[in-house]
């Protein structure tokens, strides 16, 4: 079995390649072009035998994606745009979602536990494919920060809304109180365990002038804080972010040696080509198989509605910073809605909930949906949108 793995895998790893060459060639987004062959791949009767579920999102796939993007986070300009960041992750997260909830209960029927699950899960933006659309057109410069470092705090943001909506689900506290208390052990712990973790391994590979010593302490801190925060139960996005950044400007050119921090950027980026390839490909293959005609109305409506969120999150906040030094453009408004993608935490999510909820499939199908819309017809329209805009680099 072992064997028939690792043979699936290079053969996905293969058909990646191929897709590169060729999505590149034409111009065409490299993430939509794998969701097409994974698909193709379906339709054509391959089944690779590896399985899109939570653990495999959560435990593998995300934790060094979300660390590699984080690398690239600046602290000063981090620090300088937080006010219109966090109010975009945290409060637009919870707007949306309440829309979507509320959208889902009135309008299909679905029982207020599912509802709220649902728009929990379906407000995460998805850092995997904002990030990887962001690299391909180079957009401007604090276009593209915006916009990734919203997406990386919004998966922590709306998986700890997940995390609280199971667990009100469960019999947990569900007091506005002990609701808040919840959310901000959590936060505050993922950042907390982020910083303890990366900051540990960072002292040991200050200790070391040996490049693929300090490598392999950058894997253990990715994959470490986010084992570590999950064991704690607080937030394993928010930790391995947290390490991200403080690796990122901490580490290069200060306590990693200028080699070690050359090869930390190369290989986290040769990390991400593969962890997008696969995530990608089985997300084609997923959907070739859903039966979303028998979703239909909750697919459409969901699909309607995490527009609906996300426009409530992105116009009515980034408006409050008008005439002041974070103030955005219309323009670039209009590209943070747009371009705010679904893709794969929030399926991780969907796959986890709870199996036991009457709208179980629905809520698989409605998702699924949702993701494909968003990679295929968001995902296809914003290089076009980018360009019409004027807000790309200089030098692209």
């Amino acid at each position: 079995m072992h064997h028939v793995n690792i043979v699936t895998i290079g053969l996905l790893l293969f058909v990646a390649c191929l897709v590169a060459i060729a999505t590149r060639r034409i111009g065409f987004p490299y993430a939509v072009g794998l969701v097409v062959a994974g698909m193709g791949l379906s339709l054509a009767g391959y089944r690779s035998g590896v399985e899109l579920t939570p653990d495999l999102i959560f435990t593998l796939l995300l934790p060094p994606l979300v660390f590699e993007a984080a690398l690239h986070l600046e602290w000063k300009q981090f620090r300088r745009e937080a006010p219109l960041v966090l109010n975009l992750a945290f409060v637009g997260t919870a707007l949306s979602a309440a829309v979507v909830a509320a959208g889902m209960h009135w309008l299909t029927g679905w029982g207020w536990k599912a509802a709220l699950l649902f728009g929990s899960l379906i407000a995460a933006t998805d850092p995997v494919s904002v990030i990887a659309l962001m690299k391909e057109q180079r957009a401007e410069q604090r276009l593209r920060f915006i916009m990734e470092a919203e997406s990386l705090i919004n998966d922590g943001a709306a998986a700890v809304l997940f995390s609280l909506s199971v667990a009100a689900i469960n019999g947990a506290s569900s007091t506005p109180s002990g609701m808040a208390l919840s959310l901000a052990m959590t936060v505050f712990g993922g950042v907390l365990s982020g910083l303890a973790v990366a900051g540990a391994l960072l002292v040991v590979a200050g200790r070391s002038d040996d490049h693929l010593v300090e490598l392999t302490l950058t894997v253990l801190a990715a994959y470490g804080s986010f084992a570590t925060a999950e064991e704690l139960h607080v937030s394993g996005v928010l930790a391995t972010l947290t390490a991200g950044m403080v690796v990122g400007n901490l580490g290069n050119r200060r306590t990693l040696t200028e080699r070690g921090g050359d090869a930390v950027i190369r290989f986290w980026d040769f990390a991400t080509f593969l962890v997008n390839s696969i995530i990608f490909l089985l997300i084609g293959g997923r959907e070739a198989n859903l039966p979303f005609a028998a979703y239909l109305l909750p697919a459409a409506t969901a699909t309607i509605l995490a527009l609906v969120g996300r426009a409530v999150a992105i116009y009515p906040l980034s408006a409050i910073y008008s005439g002041t030094k974070l103030a955005v453009t219309g323009m670039t408004r209009h590209l943070l809605f747009w371009g705010g993608l679904r893709g794969a935490l929030a399926l991780a999510l969907v796959l986890a909930a709870p199996p036991d909820l009457p709208e179980h499939d629905a809520l698989i199908g409605a998702a699924f949906a949702v993701v494909a819309f968003s990679i295929f017809i968001q995902g296809l329209t914003m290089p076009g949108l980018l360009r019409r805009s004027g807000m790309l680099a200089k030098d692209g």
